[in-house]
């Protein structure tokens, strides 16, 4: 591992993993991804671990794609696709393993870090937290098994006018709309997601492991259909020479 991710034994079976760029609010760049699918990975295979608690350092939880790689994730359709398949790993881990994961959530969760947020089990958020897909207003699109998730937590009017208009949300709102377990004070988070986790943590890990496999199985074309659109659809947004202009346009 290279360091943009911490992990930490908190006791009671629980491990923490930790985002760790904060100076650029734990934006996604390879080396993130690829530590965080090694953090989730290891503690799913750990007997010891029966729930994971997934934060950011910092004053972000995920700011979503660190646009100034923007060039050098669009550089050729065979690296645009390994890169957009590496996203995609980060959501295998953590919706197709056998451990639960709970997201302690503060600041900003955008674009694949608002993914995340969707992929655990329970998220609690800070107050003051806030939320958007950025992807569609770039030309490209979203990610993490979103199209077949999304639409399961909020309806599938809703998340259609999530992905496609952008337009930022707030945590009473993400709770009300059913993404998140908790809202709670910024200083509340991790000590209220530690108390979600030890008491699943505490669960039989069998009916555990059932639960979340029979939550995952594919609905209609499945999330493993839906994460092949959205890679194929995410790879021709990267490389159409449109998405440059307004990415560039953002940052």
């Amino acid at each position: 591992m290279t360091g943009t991710v911490l992990t930490g034994d908190l006791g009671n079976g629980v491990r923490k993993i930790a985002l760790n760029r904060p100076d650029r609010l734990n934006a996604i760049v390879p080396e993130l991804l690829d530590d965080l699918v090694e953090a989730v990975t290891a503690a799913d295979r750990d007997p010891d671990i029966r729930a994971i608690v997934l934060t950011g350092e910092g004053r972000a939880f995920c700011s979503g794609d660190d646009l100034k790689d923007f060039e050098d994730q669009v550089s050729d359709e065979a690296g645009t696709t390994a890169y957009i398949e590496r996203i995609q790993d980060v959501t295998r881990a953590i919706v197709l393993g056998d451990t639960p994961v709970i997201g302690a959530i503060r600041g900003w969760a955008v674009g694949g870090g608002l993914e995340w947020v969707i992929n655990c089990d329970f998220a609690i958020a800070a107050e003051g937290t806030r939320f958007f897909f950025p992807e569609i207003s770039w030309g490209v699109f979203v990610t993490g098994g979103v199209t077949d998730i999304l639409p399961r937590l909020v309806g599938l009017q809703r998340a259609r006018e999530m992905i496609l208009f952008g337009e930022r949300f707030d945590a009473g709102q993400a709770k009300e709309w059913g993404m998140l377990r908790d809202v709670v004070p910024d200083r509340n988070v991790m000590p209220a997601a530690i108390g979600l986790a030890k008491r699943i943590a505490a669960l039989p890990p069998g009916p555990v492991r059932d639960l979340r496999r029979a939550f995952a199985r594919p609905d209609g074309a499945g999330l493993t259909h839906a994460m092949q659109a959205e890679t194929e659809a995410t790879v021709r947004g990267f490389l159409d020479p449109e998405t440059a202009k307004r990415v560039a346009a953002f940052g």
